[in-house]
């Protein structure tokens, strides 16, 4: 209707106002035409970050990222699979098959949000592209219905169906080291030759030296690009600062009537947030920074894996902690999309 209102006049200049009307009215629409072409088309979120054309994954032997690398591992029927960050936070989303099971593993960068999805919506296989962001948050667009989905937690927030959630799948992050530790048969994917270049902009993201304003760290505590790791617990959220993490490698807490423990390994990259309630007795665990592992207050000593290594009891040796649902992410991310959340502070539970 705009072209319709617009085309009367424009015919009329063309035939009778003076020269510079013509060339004024010319460079207007080849303006509006370069404009109109750069955002239908052009700038695109999807015609930006392309999905792999090469979905190369890599036995240990042969993998060719640096171990200091930051993965998201996921495991599913015993298979392991880790994708690392620098590779899917340009890609976006990378969809697999784990364990038989397909999934649709994604990271934004601008939220430092790593989440795994199972693509199916209502029950059928589902296609999606990235459209744009929202809250700073990346947004897919299922092919079938064109509802969009938020990154961060899943769920559809326009379309016709808002309000429903695709099905998380429980992931860790860590670096790639500690991720082949915990599973040393895992395969790797690899960066594809055709993207070298996207990748290298993303040099730096992992450690938060970036040069992007919207990716880099703000290395003080609590600040709108501030790290923390985020739980979240029956629908309630809590905060847990980087910085303090970084500080006591080891942090008792209890949150929701559930005793966690947050540990930082010696890597300062790999994080893990476990259940410390055992056999029906809440252990309280410090760090021992001789052996890199931990030690429980009835003199146990446990792995970096959670596994009970040297056990008091016997029958507890081989004991594995549970593990919570956690993130790493922006300060400005989690508190966006958990509104609720609680902040811990050293000193107060």
């Amino acid at each position: 209707m705009g072209l319709i209102l617009f085309v009367p006049p424009m015919i009329y200049i063309f035939r009778s106002s003076r020269w510079w009307k013509k060339i004024f009215l010319a460079f207007f629409v080849l303006l509006y035409a370069t404009v109109f072409y750069a955002f239908n088309f052009k700038f695109l979120a999807d015609k930006m970050f392309h999905q792999p054309k090469n979905k190369i994954l890599a036995t240990v032997a042969a993998n060719k990222v640096d171990s200091t690398k930051l993965v998201i591992g996921v495991t599913i029927n015993g298979e392991a699979k880790a994708y690392p960050v620098e590779i899917i936070g340009y890609h976006h989303q990378v969809q697999d098959t784990v364990g038989g099971e397909p999934v649709m593993v994604t990271y934004c960068s601008v939220c430092r949000t790593g989440r795994v999805f199972s693509p199916f919506v209502n029950g059928k296989f589902e296609q999606f592209r990235l459209v744009g962001m929202d809250h700073f948050n990346a947004m897919f667009e299922d092919a079938t219905t064109k509802s969009w989905w938020r990154q961060a937690t899943g769920v559809a927030v326009t379309g016709k169906l808002k309000g429903t959630a695709l099905k998380e799948i429980p992931s860790e992050q860590m670096s790639l080291g500690a991720w082949i530790r915990k599973h040393p048969n895992t395969t790797i994917l690899q960066p594809d030759p055709l993207f070298a270049k996207q990748y290298k902009n993303l040099e730096g993201f992992d450690e938060g030296t970036i040069a992007s304003g919207l990716e880099k760290r703000d290395s003080a505590s609590w600040q709108f690009k501030s790290w923390v790791v985020g739980v979240e617990i029956a629908g309630h959220a809590k905060a847990y600062d980087w910085n303090d993490l970084v500080k006591q490698r080891v942090i008792n807490d209890t949150f929701q009537q559930m005793p966690i423990l947050l540990v930082l390994e010696k890597d300062n990259a790999s994080f893990h947030v476990w259940n410390r309630e055992v056999n029906g007795q809440v252990l309280e665990f410090t760090y021992d920074a001789a052996t890199g592992s931990l030690r429980d207050n009835a003199g146990s000593g446990w792995s970096m894996d959670g596994v009970c290594m040297e056990c008091i009891q016997s029958a507890t040796i081989g004991l594995k902690l549970t593990n919570v649902s956690t993130y790493q992410e922006f300060w400005h991310s989690w508190q966006s999309f958990h509104p609720g959340t609680l902040k811990y502070i050293s000193g107060k539970k």
